[in-house]
């Protein structure tokens, strides 16, 4: 089935391991086979990358717009396991993530991996403010 896309002014778009940005107009467009595809506010780019959650959806996003590798498998699980071993509270997070990894969700893993750098954040703005009580 086709998926017509709507892009807004300079807004990105990576197909497969193509990247599209769109012009100083509102477009549209059709998908007429099934690929891979992540909108602008999905996509991270590497120089944004700046903690260790963003850099395992960095990781996850690989995963998911190319034919998965078993050096990008082991990047996951190496970058996930040295998470767990800094944070074991990101255990359930990470969990999640690789079920929907075993599963073939990739794209259900990069979700839950936007969660975790909400979690992540949540973490380091507690260690800011150390005095203030948790919610």
């Amino acid at each position: 089935m086709p998926l017509k896309i709507e892009l807004k002014p300079g807004e990105r778009l990576l197909i497969g391991g193509a990247s599209i940005r769109n012009g100083p107009r509102r477009s549209s467009f059709v998908i007429e086979t099934v690929t891979t595809f992540l909108r602008g506010g999905d996509i991270i780019l590497e120089s944004e990358a700046d903690t260790a959650c963003k850099r395992l959806y960095l990781t996850l996003t690989v995963l998911y717009l190319a034919e998965p590798t078993p050096e990008a498998e082991d990047l996951f699980v190496r970058q996930a396991n040295a998470l767990m071993a800094a944070a074991p509270s990101m255990a359930p997070y990470l969990r999640d993530i690789h079920d929907r990894l075993a599963e073939g969700e990739r794209y259900r893993a990069l979700k839950r991996c936007r969660d975790l750098i909400q979690y992540e954040q949540s973490l380091a703005d507690r260690l800011a403010s150390p005095g203030e009580p948790e919610p």
